[in-house]
């Protein structure tokens, strides 16, 4: 009678067995670190060592940091005459994104003291989207010469100057406007040409492309919520780079 019940003990236990998935054996112990996939500190193995699994480190936020600026700083762009004198212009020292696909610190602009929280505000924008920029100078950098800073592909602000093409002063004198990777986004004539010879593959719109401006994007859009317009918008010619408080 023992013998019989320990017997159907088996088959009833086949059975069970079968119906479901099979139950590996135990794994040997063995002395290889475990991997850990969650945010909680890696188990230690039986040797004692472990092994974290590495992670990524976030870039640093945003920062800006408006200060005056003093006449030595701008050597070049400003001059007695001036329809804003320098002490109502401030320098922004800000994080922008760069065209390596890394954060940068130390990006210079300077513009009036009026509008530094509108740039503030659009540059974070453009610094969380992961929006490039190629560098951020002071035109000064390039003895004032617009030309030559756009040449380099400088963004940059403040700058006493004409309009081009023009006798009257620029935005750029007040302070009140930018130019934004003027390689990608060049100013173009009527006739669609452009004085620089590296941005002549940029004068068209829509254009894909790092770090280059199209109509209505989220850059547009940007600048357009604290009240600043697009030079791509004008008639005739564009001015692709330009950014400026109420337009002009």
């Amino acid at each position: 009678m023992k013998r019989a019940a320990a017997m159907a003990f088996v088959v009833l236990a086949s059975v069970s067995c079968g119906s479901g998935e099979p139950v590996a054996s135990p794994a040997p112990a063995t002395s290889e670190p475990v991997l850990n996939t969650s945010d909680s500190p890696a188990p230690v193995p039986a040797t004692g060592t472990a092994t974290a699994a590495p992670g990524k480190t976030a870039p640093p936020a945003f920062a800006a940091k408006v200060t005056k600026v003093s006449r030595d700083r701008l050597p070049y762009s400003w001059r007695s005459g001036c329809p804003v004198h320098f002490r109502d212009l401030r320098l922004i020292t800000m994080t922008y994104w760069g065209f390596d696909g890394k954060p940068h610190t130390g990006g210079e602009l300077v513009v009036r003291k009026t509008v530094t929280d509108d740039i503030v505000t659009v540059m974070k924008k453009l610094y969380d989207w992961r929006w490039p920029i190629k560098q951020m100078k002071l035109v000064d950098a390039y003895k004032g010469d617009d030309f030559d800073s756009i040449d380099a592909d400088n963004t940059s602000a403040f700058n006493c100057r004409p309009a081009t093409g023009s006798s009257n002063w620029s935005n750029h004198a007040y302070g009140e406007a930018i130019d934004i990777n003027p390689r990608e986004n060049p100013y173009v004539t009527a006739s669609g040409s452009t004085a620089h010879q590296n941005a002549k593959k940029f004068t068209k719109r829509p254009l894909k492309g790092k770090g280059v401006v199209n109509p209505r994007d989220r850059v547009v859009k940007a600048f357009a919520q604290v009240g600043w317009e697009w030079g791509g918008y004008w008639s005739g010619t564009k001015d692709y780079q330009h950014f400026s408080k109420g337009g002009g």
